[in-house]
């Protein structure tokens, strides 16, 4: 559907542009966006496999381990039907460090490995669980504490303090966040009421 959207954006555009005769205009600005595009991209290479790099150590070292354990209250609160010996719990908690990293690529792997688990103990195999439900709920939410992506863009893009965005971005994570979780928990109440899972 989003191919159709954006080939339909695309043509409009283009038909505009050429009414209008404007075509050139839509040319250079193509590809001075391309060469825009591998600028922000090479600068960024830098940022990411440093953040990456240092997501393997602490996982090789054992914190993100130790994370783990620490985080086993908040994961039994959010996901109370879940094992705590499933292998979901750990996907679940390094994609869930990943992302308060502001690592959203590192963190991609072990969600899918999260997903795919928790839907091996979904009694309903037609239907996303109540635990499949929360999880992709906190991990859109993102909380996060170093928005890595946003700086290394700002970065990227010549801004005086790329890190100013810190603060108002962990407001706002949490506010999502907190949000999401209670509008998860009260949807999964008021089903449990109806005789749902």
């Amino acid at each position: 559907m989003l191919n159709i959207i954006w080939g339909a954006m695309i043509l409009l555009g283009i038909t505009v542009a050429t009414l209008t005769g404007r075509l050139p205009n839509i040319t250079s600005g193509t590809i001075e966006s391309a060469r825009d595009a591998v600028n922000v991209v090479i600068q960024m290479v830098g940022v990411i496999s440093m953040w990456t790099g240092l997501m393997k150590i602490a996982e090789k070292s054992g914190l993100i381990d130790a994370m783990s354990l620490k985080m086993r209250p908040l994961l039994s609160f959010l996901f109370p039907d879940v094992p705590k010996n499933s292998k979901a719990i750990n996907y679940i908690s390094t994609n869930l460090i990943a992302n308060m990293l502001g690592l959203g690529w590192a963190a991609t792997p072990a969600g899918i490995m999260a997903m795919k688990e928790l839907q091996k103990i979904n009694p309903k195999k037609d239907t996303a669980s109540p635990a499949m439900c929360m999880f992709l709920i906190v991990n859109m939410s993102s909380l996060q504490i170093i928005s890595v992506g946003i700086i290394s863009d700002r970065a990227a893009y010549g801004a005086a303090n790329p890190a100013d965005v810190i603060a108002p971005a962990i407001i706002v994570t949490m506010i999502t966040t907190v949000v999401g979780i209670a509008l998860a928990k009260g949807f999964a109440y008021l089903d449990a009421k109806k005789g749902g899972v």
